[in-house]
């Protein structure tokens, strides 16, 4: 980021390189859309390169980046808690009703009740259960379990204590725990 600061447009490309992944990574877990999260990373990555001279190495960059989404993100919520959004259920989906692949999937999972959740189907019950936690319960478990930060560089980036992201945290483990022990139980009888 120094390079980059100096005016090193290659450095700024290999810290694009190095984090867009992630950054998209974290957002849809946040956002639930693939699209948003491209959209709201390429936007991190554009305030970044705008503020690139007045960037101080006072903390680690990811820190500074995470900050930086983490404020985008809070700004994402807030205007799209504005906007009206109507999700269609099933039954809604078109015209003629449920589509074929949806009947299918309905009368195929119907066979066979007591079959154990395969991968894809745990990967659906887990995100479920994050989309439960609050958004900043998310963003600290996104950024503790996927980006493996410290409490400190967590509440860096979340302009928080690193006591209160470690009960932050701890909340979010309880609230996880009770959100998917249903599913685990279920697991252990089908063996």
């Amino acid at each position: 980021m120094l390079r980059a600061k100096e005016g090193d447009d290659a450095a700024f490309t290999q810290l694009v390189k190095a984090y867009q992944d992630r950054l998209t990574n974290i957002f849809f877990h946040l956002v639930s859309s693939k699209e948003a999260a491209e959209d709201l990373a390429q936007d991190v990555f554009l305030r970044i390169y705008r503020a690139r001279h007045g960037y101080q190495p006072t903390a680690r960059f990811s820190t500074w980046l995470f900050r930086i989404a983490n404020n985008l993100a809070s700004n994402s919520r807030r205007s799209k808690g504005r906007r009206k959004e109507v999700n269609l259920a099933g039954s809604e989906s078109g015209p003629l009703g449920v589509r074929p692949q949806e009947q299918l999937a309905v009368e195929k999972s119907g066979l066979m009740p007591a079959r154990q959740l395969d991968k894809q189907e745990l990967q659906a019950v887990v995100q479920q259960a994050m989309e439960q936690l609050n958004e900043r319960q998310r963003l600290a478990v996104l950024l503790n379990k996927y980006e493996d930060m410290s409490y400190e560089d967590i509440g860096e980036a979340m302009e928080m204590s690193a006591s209160a992201v470690k009960s932050l945290l701890s909340r979010a483990r309880e609230n996880l725990r009770l959100a998917l022990e249903p599913y685990m139980q279920l697991g252990r009888e089908a063996k």
